[in-house]
């Protein structure tokens, strides 16, 4: 077995591609959660509607928001929904300024494919880097993809993303990035626990951060720097796991009693910050999908691919093989032809994690399967990440069941082995 105890060679290659990738947004993953938020408040709303009267001026005034939240007239309110595979593109763009129009003419910041799959009863998610190089649609030419909202607004997007990776987009959540501080603050905040001291002063870029470390329930200014926090030496990564950790902050904050109330202010901002062509009859069905799901159970990836540098603009340049491995697992679902080999597991560990890593390793070996490499690194977030087709969904569902110490892991699937480059899934024990 081959030891990495304080070498953080692949560690060290791994912060480099990130720092470099330039998918970077205001708010990263964190966009996903609005379209689970959107219809835990879609279900909420009904929930709302039922303690206070059909007939209540609320009730009206919740009915008249859901409604207001599609821009766009819906005629598929008679269609089963979720009886197929879904696939929604959630776009988050960044403000124009105060005063300007929240849509119009903005660049899209974070870009979420999310497939829904009614059989296996599983989400998995996609994000799609902000300079992604690409074709776009129309007579555009060649441009970063986030050029396409801006250029062409949503059906731009759409066509763009469905040119690129060849797949239809049924439905869309485009989000302006302002709304998400002003739900938390509707909210009355949402309680996130700091796992460590932040503080980051920018005044040209008008970002104050200045939160200790523990739990603290923060407002909407306070998440913004929270989620952007970006100094610490991980960059991209420490600052994607704290919009993980948010994301079940603020789900919980939704489904709790005390936000019932807040129901019909949580809508207006929905209705002013949201646009999206899923009707409130989808909404509530997707509701209905999703009540159980547990976060760590989506399955998360990145379209992969490697930093370029032309002249003054960075490009984030895909790898078409990996891609379409990444779109053939994550949104057709393909699964690989049953083999009698087994799995090789690498572990990485954070500084005080040692204990617990060897336990996983020791449990592991029992079971059958060959730990090939453990090291340690500081991380910030328990992961197992899956680097080739074999690491199924099912198989990481047994993990969970056998390895109590993974249970509340978040899988990833990544095809570009970071780590341990020849092992067939890695695990992350991390420090928090």
């Amino acid at each position: 077995m081959k030891e990495l105890k304080d070498k953080d060679e692949q560690y060290n290659q791994y912060l480099y591609r990130h720092k470099h990738s330039k998918a970077k947004g205001g708010f990263g993953k964190l966009i996903m959660s609005l379209l689970l938020t959107m219809v835990v408040i879609a279900a909420a709303a009904f929930a709302y509607i039922g303690t206070v009267g059909a007939d209540s001026k609320y009730s009206k005034m919740i009915k008249s928001f859901l409604k207001d939240l599609s821009p766009r007239e819906q005629k598929g309110f008679n269609l089963p929904v979720l009886q197929q595979k879904q696939n929604i593109l959630i776009v988050g763009v960044d403000s124009n300024g105060e005063g300007a129009d929240k849509f119009k003419g903005t660049r899209s910041d974070t870009m979420i494919l999310v497939n829904l799959d009614p059989r296996s009863h599983s989400i998995n998610a996609i994000s799609i880097p902000r300079d992604s190089k690409v074709y776009l649609a129309g007579d555009y030419g060649v441009q970063k993809i986030n050029a396409a909202h801006a250029l062409g607004g949503i059906d731009l997007t759409l066509k763009t993303v469905e040119d690129t990776l060849g797949i239809k987009v049924d439905k869309y959540v485009l989000v302006n990035n302002e709304g998400v501080k002003k739900l938390v603050d509707a909210l009355g905040g949402v309680p996130v626990y700091i796992e460590k001291d932040m503080y980051y002063n920018d005044n040209a870029g008008k970002l104050h951060i200045n939160l200790s470390k523990g739990l603290h329930v923060l407002n909407g200014e306070q998440v913004e720097g929270y989620l952007r926090f970006r100094k610490d030496g991980l960059g991209d990564i420490g600052r994607t796991s704290r919009q993980q950790w948010f994301v079940k902050a603020v789900l919980e904050k939704v489904q709790s009693p005390s936000a019932i109330p807040k129901i019909p202010e949580v809508l207006n901002i929905a209705s002013t910050y949201v646009r999206t062509n899923l009707s409130l009859y989808e909404m509530s069905h997707i509701a209905a999908a999703l009540r159980n799901i547990d976060m760590n159970d989506v399955e998360f990836a990145t379209l992969p691919g490697a930093p370029s540098k032309k002249g003054y603009i960075s490009y984030w340049i895909l790898d078409p093989e990996k891609t379409q491995e990444v779109i053939d697992r994550m949104v057709y679902r393909d699964k690989p032809a049953p083999s009698d080999k087994k799995l090789v597991a690498g572990i990485m560990y954070a500084f005080d994690k040692e204990d617990e890593a060897m336990r996983i390793k020791d449990q592991l070996t029992a079971s059958g399967y060959e730990v090939n490499c453990i090291g340690r690194a500081h991380l910030p977030h328990s992961q197992i990440i899956g680097h080739n087709a074999a690491v199924t969904s099912d198989f990481v569902s047994w993990l969970k069941k056998n390895v109590p110490e993974v249970k509340g892991s978040q899988f990833v699937y990544d095809p570009v082995r970071m780590y341990c480059v020849h092992s067939d899934f890695t695990i992350i024990v991390s420090g928090s």
